[in-house]
C-alpha cells in the first residue's frame, strides 16, 4: 500500500433500522434517504429492500439512473424500450431512465427478493438521454486481485481492473471480500463523494481504524485532491460495497420516480407520462422537455 496519498476517514455513519415498505411482503432500510442532495450529490438514494410479489408493479422513471445489487433471489426485469431479462444473486442491474421508461423488477419464482437499489442522478445535459439497461453477471465482473483481497468492479476501476459498465455521472462501484483480518487499499480520484456499505463482517476504515459493523453504512470524509482509503477486515472477514462518485452540483427537482432540475421540468414530465402512457420515453414523435427550456 502507498502512504503518498491523503487518506479518506470516516465522516459519519448511519445504521437505519427496518421499516415496513408499500406493503405487508415489503420491508425496507433508507440507508441514503432523499433530500439531503448536495451532501450525497451525485447518489440520490439508497434502500435495502425486501420484497415479495406484487410490490415492484411496472413504475416509470426519468432523469435518473438506478443500480441495482442483488443479494438474494432472482430478477425478471422488463420495460417498456423491449429490453428484458434477467440477474441472479450477485448480479446488479444498471438502468438508465433518460428521457422516460417504465420498467417491472419482480422475482423470477414468487418469492422474497433482498436487494440494494443506488439511485444516481443524470447530469442536466443527460437528462433526456435514450434510455437503456445494462445486466452486470458476476462471472463477467473484472476482478482485482490482492493477497486475502477480490475487489469485484461493478463500475469504474481497482487497480487494473476495468468495469465496461457505462455511466453518464462518473462513479466507481466496489464489492470488496476480504479475508479475515485483510487490508485494501483503494486510490479514490480528486472530488469524488463516497460510501462504504458493510454487507458481512466487521470493517475497520481509515487511518483511525472507524469499526462499522454490518448493516452500517460510512461516508468518507471528502478530499479535493487524489486520495485513498484504507479498509481492513475483522476475524470473520468481510464483503462491502464501495460506492464514489463525481458530483454535479446542479439543481435538484424529484417528485416520487422523476428527477430533474427544476419544477417546471417536472410538471411537464408527468404531463408527457399522462400523455403516452406505456409509450412513456419510447414514443420519440412526441416533444419532449430539453434542458434548456
Amino acid at each position: 500500500m502507498t502512504n503518498a496519498l491523503p487518506q479518506r476517514e470516516v465522516a459519519r455513519i448511519n445504521i437505519p433500522q427496518v421499516e415496513r415498505g408499500y406493503t405487508d411482503s415489503h420491508k425496507v432500510r433508507r440507508l441514503m434517504p432523499p433530500g439531503d442532495w448536495a451532501a450525497t450529490d451525485p447518489f440520490l438514494l439508497l434502500m435495502e429492500d425486501w420484497a415479495g410479489p406484487g410490490v415492484f408493479e411496472p413504475h416509470p422513471h426519468r432523469g435518473m439512473e438506478t443500480f441495482t445489487f442483488l443479494l438474494e433471489g432472482e430478477i425478471e426485469h422488463y420495460d417498456n424500450h423491449g429490453n428484458k431479462g434477467s440477474i441472479s444473486a450477485g448480479d446488479a442491474l444498471m438502468m438508465t431512465a433518460g428521457r422516460g421508461i417504465v420498467h417491472d423488477e419482480r422475482s423470477a419464482d414468487g418469492g422474497v427478493l433482498h436487494l440494494l437499489q443506488l439511485w444516481i442522478n443524470l447530469p442536466r445535459r443527460d437528462k433526456l438521454a435514450p434510455s437503456r439497461v445494462q445486466e452486470i453477471p458476476v462471472a463477467d465482473v473484472p476482478k482485482h486481485i490482492e493477497p486475502g483481497v477480490e475487489v469485484r468492479v461493478l463500475s469504474g476501476r481497482s487497480g487494473d481492473a476495468v468495469s465496461p459498465t457505462q455511466n453518464f455521472a462518473p462513479f466507481m462501484g466496489l464489492e470488496l471480500r476480504l479475508d479475515s483480518d485483510a487490508a485494501f487499499e483503494q486510490q479514490l480520484p480528486a472530488d469524488y463523494n463516497g460510501f462504504i456499505l458493510v454487507i458481512d463482517g466487521e470493517a475497520s476504515i481509515g487511518v483511525a481504524d472507524r469499526k462499522v459493523d454490518a448493516g452500517g453504512l460510512a461516508w468518507l470524509t471528502f478530499s479535493d485532491t487524489p486520495s485513498a482509503v484504507t479498509v481492513k477486515a475483522g476475524q470473520a472477514g468481510l464483503r462491502a460495497l464501495l460506492f464514489a462518485g463525481l458530483p454535479l452540483r446542479e439543481p435538484v427537482a424529484a417528485r416520487g420516480p422523476f428527477v430533474m432540475n427544476t419544477d417546471a421540468e417536472l410538471d411537464v414530465s408527468y404531463a408527457e407520462y399522462r400523455a403516452q402512457g406505456d409509450r412513456f420515453g419510447a414514443d420519440l414523435t412526441s416533444r419532449s422537455l430539453t434542458a434548456t427550456d
